[in-house]
């Protein structure tokens, strides 16, 4: 399933969007995880988002919002920066406690 998340107001086309919600000391919270691909020309711009670790997550179309910080991340490549390079990227976020 593929959906639009934004990400401290950066938009992020996913792909195999999941989410699910899990148990942390007796709170249920959110949790989402998805694949994207990232170009050599926006490798900067994500891999300077996804090192805060201190995110808004959005959903527009499931009207869901929540503060969330990385619980999984990995890529298939750690240098984009070569011209029309594009990698693909894994991304699972948990609703902060």
């Amino acid at each position: 399933m593929n959906e639009k998340v934004v990400i401290n107001d950066v938009t992020i086309d996913a792909i195999n969007f999941q989410e699910e919600t899990v148990e942390r000391d007796g709170r249920e919270l959110k949790k989402v995880r998805f694949d994207f691909k990232v170009t050599a020309e926006g490798y900067h711009d994500i891999t300077t988002l996804l090192y805060k670790n201190d995110f808004m997550v959005k959903m527009p179309a499931k009207s869901l919002e929540f503060p969330a910080v990385i619980h999984r991340y990995s890529t298939s490549i750690t240098n984009l920066y070569e011209a029309g390079a594009v990698g693909d990227f894994k991304l699972e976020l948990l609703e902060k406690s």
